[in-house]
């Protein structure tokens, strides 16, 4: 799967712990718009594949007990003990003793924590060991010393500083964070989840959840109108911001993903080919 797909990810800082929890709530809640936005794998073996995003619709089922949505992060008690306990019972793949990688594929660290783990009786894991399992975890946000946005597809250049330019806007600006949280808090598990199962295919169709989220006079101002920053937490200020921002904007204001000017292409001055994806895009 990680030979046949590509990503782009971004890090976002926190300053405390319920600043943490109100990002990656709101960053959890709307991944699947940073996924429609930059939506860029419809092909499988140079042939469309039905999908907008094949490497999000792979991980909609890719080992779903270290992946998806993690509903349980919006339950009353969220914290970083929270995610402790969640990491300490996904199971393992591997402990690295050296240069060995020893499979113990199924097995909790919780147990191995507590010197039970069947393939090292009595040994008990180290910090790397901890750290080598944190990096098994692979939820649409990942937490760690920051928080990992881990929803979008790879893309040309002139695309790639639109991301972090997306989710520092959103994130970095206290105002644009109440915003998002205003617009995210009521939604059930249920409702996340099925925004998230309809990206991969619908992308910003009429009438898909992913539109209706986006197109909206007030979402599209939250998530457009202080982007990269108009307040205090601004790392980019000036001309910069509409630079950066600008192939967003032109994709909600289509509504139409990059996936989709790919097949475009692909069915009209491509003829049928991808290969002048390679020249037109690579960097």
């Amino acid at each position: 799967m990680m030979f046949r797909t590509c990503t782009v990810q971004t890090n976002l800082d926190f300053s405390s712990e319920a600043d943490m929890v109100k990002k990656l709530r709101v960053s959890l809640a709307l991944q699947p718009v940073a996924t429609a936005l930059f939506a860029n794998s419809p092909f499988t073996e140079g042939k469309p594949n039905g999908l907008l995003s094949f490497r999000s619709e792979i991980w909609r089922d890719t080992d779903n007990a270290r992946s998806g949505m993690l509903p349980w992060a919006f339950e009353s008690g969220m914290g970083f003990e929270r995610w402790v306990d969640y990491a300490l019972d996904v199971p393992m793949y591997f402990v690295k003793r050296d240069e060995e990688y020893i499979d113990v594929a199924g097995s909790s660290f919780r147990d191995f924590f507590q010197g039970k783990n069947p393939h090292l009786p009595g040994e008990r894991p180290t910090l790397s060991d901890w750290a080598n399992h944190l990096s098994t975890i692979f939820p649409e946000v990942r937490l760690k010393r920051y928080l990992e946005m881990r929803g979008a597809d790879g893309g040309p250049w002139g695309r790639l500083p639109a991301l972090p330019a997306f989710w520092v806007g959103l994130l970095y600006d206290d105002v644009s964070l109440d915003a998002a949280w205003d617009l995210v808090k009521h939604w059930t598990a249920q409702e996340r989840q099925a925004l998230r199962d309809d990206v991969p295919r619908f992308g910003f169709r009429p009438g898909s959840r992913t539109a209706i989220c986006s197109r909206s006079p007030r979402n599209a101002s939250c998530w457009r109108g202080r982007a990269c920053g108009d307040g205090p937490g601004s790392i980019m200020t000036g001309t910069t911001r509409p630079r950066h921002l600008e192939p967003l904007d032109r994709i909600i204001d289509c509504g139409r993903t990059p996936a989709e000017e790919l097949l475009d292409k692909y069915k009209g001055p491509w003829r049928g080919s991808v290969e002048p994806a390679y020249g037109e895009y690579a960097f």
